[in-house]
């Protein structure tokens, strides 16, 4: 099987039952690591309903990639702009971010937007722009990423994701939680040098934390906006750094001003809908 990121060869990691069922082969780039499923035959029962029941973390990490973005928006962008949330399954993020006074819209063809049905993508002209459009857990989904990111590409200059880096130690790695065998969805798993590909491949900037954010972009930022990784030395030092960042990421977060909620707004462009 050749790599969906490279076009390369890759080599076989492992079976595992998915949807407690099917005996699923995983592949390993051998050139960047990623790993990829089989050919997924088994997408259109796994996609039965758009979002799994095992994602009880759904509204915890909305919380905690509004406060990232947020901060990103302001210290790196025009937070003045709109911005779209791609794949944004209920809209709950775009409502987030509008909530704070960012236009965002969303989009997503697989699952209703409840959040923010009338902030949706198909509102807008066709041709519209955006500063920035996030994409949070939605690479590991792609059975075919490089074509996906293209068109992304192709129409947006800056992306902000989340998806888990794949672990250093292959040992550990068949029980890996990301895997997550039981919904079937998850099919692609990205290193760092598979993302570093991807990034050279469409032009653009990488800055990551080395854990689970990531950003491409067309912008050449003068510090890297996450958190760096931890020392790999002392215990002590990589506690003093986490804590140190912390505190920054808070500091950080209390200097931005509160803009003007787009609730109201909102809330008088849906009466004008109803009527």
């Amino acid at each position: 099987m050749q790599s969906r990121i490279t076009g390369g060869d890759t080599e076989l990691l492992f079976k595992a039952r998915v949807l407690s069922k099917y005996d699923v082969c995983y592949y390993r780039c051998l050139e960047t690591g990623f790993i990829q499923t089989e050919n997924p035959y088994w997408l259109k029962e796994a996609y039965s309903s758009a979002i799994t029941k095992l994602d009880v973390g759904l509204v915890l990490r909305n919380q905690n990639m509004a406060a990232i973005t947020e901060e990103l928006l302001y210290f790196n962008f025009d937070h003045s702009k709109r911005f779209l949330d791609y794949a944004g399954g209920y809209g709950l993020f775009t409502r987030m971010m509008r909530d704070k006074g960012y236009d965002f819209y969303n989009t997503d063809i697989y699952c209703q937007n409840i959040f923010a049905e009338y902030q949706d993508l198909s509102q807008l002209p066709a041709n519209t722009n955006f500063e920035l459009v996030t994409a949070f857990e939605v690479l590991e989904h792609l059975p075919e990423p490089m074509t996906a990111l293209k068109d992304i590409f192709d129409k947006y200059d800056n992306v902000l994701f989340s998806t888990e880096i794949v672990p250093k130690d292959l040992q550990l790695l068949e029980n890996w939680w990301y895997f997550i065998y039981e919904t079937g969805q998850h099919v692609s798993f990205y290193t760092e040098e598979a993302l570093a590909f991807i990034a050279k491949k469409f032009d653009r900037q990488l800055y990551s934390n080395g854990t689970n954010i990531h950003l491409f972009s067309k912008k050449i930022l003068a510090t890297n906006p996450f958190s760096l990784k931890q020392d790999k030395g002392n215990f002590l030092i990589r506690k003093m750094r986490a804590k140190f960042e912390r505190y920054e990421r808070r500091n950080n977060l209390n200097k931005i001003p509160q803009k003007p909620s787009l609730m109201s707004l909102d809330m008088e462009e849906a009466k004008k809908r109803l009527l």
